[in-house]
């Protein structure tokens, strides 16, 4: 794994326990609907430890979080909410844990791949890379 590995342009390819995961974790019926088999483009710049990750969704709206990996930082969730989390790096996987669920994303074979956990339902969500 280089010192760049997660840096790209990733776009929704699959996912998997989607409306149990958000049920789960409390997302409002307007946010699942928007989210649900929707195109996410997710924009990977990394230099180092520092990480500019960015959510594009259908319709122009986006998510940013930019963190260091071992340093608090302002985050915001897919709902929107804001909180600060310590983003670590292990094995190779970047770990995060959100306001009620624990997320993990790494490069496999070429593909962001994604899993939140929440009370024992683990969302996965798959991006091919694009750029």
């Amino acid at each position: 794994q280089g010192n760049m590995a997660f840096t790209g342009k990733y776009e929704f390819e699959s996912d998997e326990n989607y409306d149990d995961f958000v049920k789960k974790i409390g997302l409002p019926a307007d946010k699942i609907e928007m989210g649900r088999n929707c195109k996410i483009v997710t924009e990977v710049v990394q230099n180092g430890n520092d990480f500019t990750w960015t959510q594009h969704f259908p319709g122009g709206h986006s998510t940013t979080n930019s963190f260091t990996i071992g340093k608090e930082a302002d985050m915001e969730t897919m709902g929107g909410r804001k909180f600060k989390a310590t983003v670590k790096m292990e094995g190779g996987k970047i770990v995060a844990d959100f306001p009620n669920y624990h997320h993990t994303a790494e490069i496999s074979g070429g593909k962001l791949l994604e899993l939140s956990t929440s009370s024992g339902i683990t969302y996965k969500r798959t991006s091919k890379k694009i750029a």
